[in-house]
This record gives structure tokens, sequence and C-alpha cells, in this order.
């Protein structure tokens, strides 16, 4: 029986630290907030290239630009990289009056490949910074203008604020996804940034100055090569700094089908990522003496929100069950405060963040949402999704 409750107990502790990483930087977000956007940084912008890549986009490439080129000063400009398509989209980027590219590469498929090909192309007259926006996001006047100036005063990769806020008429199960994907993007990236000054690349409203742009190993098939650019920047010292007033809106899909690609490519890469980097993050730590490398570890050994709460109390009720058979009664009561600190931080967390835009049913629907994704992580044991899909668009 030692030698049983020994490993409950370790279990347990293994299940209580992403629960703690998440909970700490919840709490960081809410007792510091934000910190103010200095507008100083502005009066003299960078010269800046925004990349757009686009696989068969024209249902959204339009709208997208028109949006955007009014936002873009002189002896700046946009490039959209037409990749492997077969419609219209680098014809109506030209009409739009933004810079297209185009890639006809069938055996080299993904986002990655089609940045390096931008990257490549800009590198006949480099500008001080690369703004990395997708084709279907919508940006505010000074978005890329921010980036672009934090990342070349700073040095560093800059992330903005990438949100995908659900339409109000949109089903629940968008609504809870909006929910996550605020608890992911706003709300723990203020709080890893008060706690060691760094977030991490989301793929969409980023910035990297031109010294860096060539570090970015990003031609590859990887399905999150934006949060890997992020961490190899990090282990070679360049923290990701949070520009949250740089806001950048990336709509959800309403269909159900495209809706669960989206899905399963972000969290099986998230999961993927999670293994492979966080045991290379600690040792490169350790290695260098940076102990911001072991929070980022740490920080990146926390699951999707969805999956966090399920592993949490499915170890909960089986310490219980062994309690009840005569185990200890410690891993029951690790795992139980940890349950509780992750639903208290939830609260308090939508409570400051997403009232306004995520309505409290959601909440109260939740749990139905974490079981919609069931099959979606058990997946990930069999059937893992290793290759860049494109997201389906919703008709314009």
């Amino acid at each position: 029986m030692f030698v049983f409750n020994s490993i409950l107990i370790c279990a347990a502790v293994v299940i209580a630290i992403p629960a703690a990483m998440f909970c700490l930087e919840v709490l960081l977000a809410v007792v510091f907030g934000q910190r103010k956007y200095r507008d100083a940084d502005e009066k003299s912008p960078p010269s800046f290239a925004v990349l757009v890549p686009a696989h068969n986009e024209q249902a959204v490439i339009q709208k997208t630009l028109q949006i955007l080129l009014p936002t873009i000063p002189a002896g700046s400009r946009v490039v959209v990289v037409a990749d492997n398509c077969s419609d219209n989209t680098a014809e109506i980027a030209r009409q739009c009056g933004a810079i297209a590219v185009e890639r006809h590469d069938t055996s080299r498929r993904g986002k990655g490949f089609a940045l390096d090909f931008g990257i490549q192309y800009l590198t006949a007259d480099p500008p001080q910074v690369v703004v990395f926006l997708d084709a279907d996001c919508r940006v505010d006047e000074h978005t890329a203008s921010r980036l672009a100036a934090a990342a070349n005063a700073s040095g560093c990769p800059v992330q903005g604020l990438n949100l995908c806020d659900p339409d109000p008429r949109g089903s629940v199960w968008q609504i809870i996804s909006g929910l996550a994907f605020r608890f992911k993007n706003l709300v723990r990236p203020l709080g890893l940034t008060r706690l060691i000054g760094m977030t991490h690349l989301t793929g969409t409203g980023m910035a990297l100055p031109w010294a860096l742009v060539h570090r970015a190993q990003v031609a590859s098939s990887n399905v999150v090569e934006d949060m890997q650019l992020g961490i190899d920047l990090a282990a070679s010292g360049f923290r990701t700094r949070f520009v949250p007033e740089a806001r950048v809106n990336s709509p959800l899909p309403q269909q159900r089908a495209a809706a669960t690609t989206q899905r399963t490519r972000w969290e099986h890469g998230h999961l993927r990522t999670l293994f492979t980097q966080v045991p290379r993050l600690a040792l490169r730590s350790i290695m260098t003496c940076r102990l911001f490398l072991l929070i980022l570890a740490l920080d990146l050994a926390i699951p999707p929100l969805s999956l966090l709460v399920m592993g949490t109390v499915v170890f909960c009720l089986a310490a219980v069950l062994a309690w009840l058979c005569g185990a200890s009664a410690a891993p029951a009561i690790i795992a139980g405060n940890a349950l509780l600190s992750i639903a208290g931080c939830v609260l308090l967390g939508w409570v400051v963040y997403c009232r306004q835009q995520i309505p409290l049913r959601a909440l109260l629907l939740a749990p139905l949402y974490a079981l919609w994704k069931v099959p979606l992580y058990a997946a990930f044991l069999w059937r893992r999704q290793q290759q860049w899909v494109r997201t389906a668009r919703d008709a314009s």
C-alpha cells in the first residue's frame, strides 16, 4: 500500500503543477491588469512589411485588405503570398493595392512554407520589421504600426492581442470556444508577462525585427509553427513581448466541421509541442541558468483548458475511489484543491476579462463542450494530425 500511495501522490502532484501554474497566471492578470501602451513608440515608426500567407482565400482576402491597407503608413507595404492557389486570391490582392507573390509547390504544403517564401521575397529589399497576419484577420487602426514599433524598439519578437470572439448569433460551442481562446490569448499572456516578461507567438498579429527574421526557421509543415518559433527564439534569449493594445480579431468558423478541423490542428499541435518542448526548455534552463525558460516550460506544460479540467476531474474521482478503498486521502485532497482552484480562477477570469463577450451560460455548458472534445483528444493517441490543414472559411 505504501508504494501505491506514493504513486498516487506523485501523480497528484503532476496533475497539480499545471493547475497551479494556470491559476497563478490568471491571478496575476486579474490583480495587475493590463499595462498602458506608450504612444511615444509610434512617433517614428520603422519601415515594415506585412506578410499575409493565403491559400485559396478569395472569399475573405478583399475584406481583410480593405481594412488593413488604409492603416499602413507610407514607406511600408503589404505582401500577400498566394500559396498553391487555384482561385483568384493573387489577382484580388493586386486589385486592392497589395503586392502579391505566387508560390507553386504542392510537395511542400503548409503555412510555414508560405511564410518562408514571403521572407525570401523580402530579402531583396528588407524592411526593418516584418508583421505577420492571417488572411481572414481584422485589425484595428494602429495594430500594424504598434506591432512594428514595439518590435523595432525592443529588438525582440512581439505578439499582439489575437482574439477569436464569438458571433453573438453563433452556436453555444462557438461561444465556449471563444471563452477558452480569451483565457489562452489574453488572460494567461497577461499573467505570464507579469511573471517573466514574455508570452507565446500565436501565428497572427505578431512581428519580428528583420535581424531576427533570418533566425525564424518557419519552412516546415509544423501545425503550430508559430508556437515553435517563439520557443526557439526564447531558447536563444529573445523573449516575445506582449502588446495587447495591438488587436487582431480572427473569426471562429460557424460550421461544425470547420471548427473541428481548426481545434484538432491547434490542440494536437499544442499537445505534441508540450511533450517535445517542455523537457527541452527545462534542460536549456539548467544549462544556461535562465530561470525564465523553466517558467516558460511550466506554462507550456498547461494543456488546453478543457483537457486540464477533464484530466483533473478524472484523477480526482479516481483518487476519491482509492481513498474509499483504503488508500491515502492525500491524492484526493491535492486533486480536489487543484480542481476547486481551476474553477475559481476560471470564474474570476471570466468576471474580469470575458463577461461582456461571453454569457454566463457558456460557463454552465462548458462540461458538455469538454465532453464533445473527448474524441479529439483520443485521436491524438492513434490518429494524430501532423500535417497542416487549412480551415474552411465561412461564406462572406
